[in-house]
């Protein structure tokens, strides 16, 4: 169907391979986070799949057998475009919504490149602004390691972090490389699923 995009689910840790039957693209876990694995499928081959992979570096992406994967497919796509500070979502390649966004400061960039919607999680409580729920990208931050302890810096779409002024009508670069919106923008991705393309564009 034009504008969707094929995910698979991974259903058991497997090895990935740099090419169909050729390994050494290391492993694809069945879970991220303790979240199932649906990750896009960016090419194909007679009984195999290639997918885009959700840990670092980013880009990573992995051959797997078909018989590995449970496919179904998304018809959104998410588009953060940072030279003009706003994110836009799609279905089936029309444009449901844009909306101003904050995105990564000079020092600490909102890395450009494609990735996809890991999964969402609850914010934490207290909730200091994250909004109703945080989508989880496959996106990592380049210029941050290590976030707070958590052992990696992963970017996140969220709420403003009371932040809703300087977000505005037009977006600003104001995170740490995560993309903020409005309540009522992030609201609006309520409905796209794990494995959704998010394009980055620079």
């Amino acid at each position: 169907m034009p504008g969707s995009t094929v995910l698979a689910t991974v259903l058991e840790t497997a090895p990935g391979h740099a090419s169909p039957g050729r390994s050494g693209a290391g492993t694809v876990p069945a879970s991220w986070y303790g979240r199932p694995s649906v990750l896009p499928v960016i090419a194909t081959s007679p009984g195999w799949v290639r997918v885009r992979l959700a840990q670092r570096p980013n880009g990573s992406s992995a051959w797997l057998p078909a018989s590995d994967v449970r496919l179904s497919s998304t018809p959104y796509r998410i588009v953060v475009y940072l030279p003009t500070t706003r994110l836009a979502l799609y279905d089936h390649g029309r444009l449901v919504f844009s909306a101003p966004a904050g995105v990564g400061t000079p020092d600490d960039p909102t890395p450009a490149g494609e990735y996809f919607v890991a999964f969402d999680e609850q914010p934490p409580q207290p909730n200091p602004g994250y909004g109703p729920f945080i989508i989880v990208t496959s996106a990592h931050s380049l210029s941050i390691k290590d976030w707070e302890g958590s052992g990696d810096a992963v970017i996140g779409i969220h709420g403003p972090l009371g932040e809703d002024s300087e977000i505005g009508t037009t977006g600003a670069r104001i995170s740490h490389g995560c993309i903020r919106l409005h309540d009522q923008a992030l609201e609006m991705l309520g409905a796209v699923p794990p494995g959704t393309p998010i394009d980055v564009v620079s």
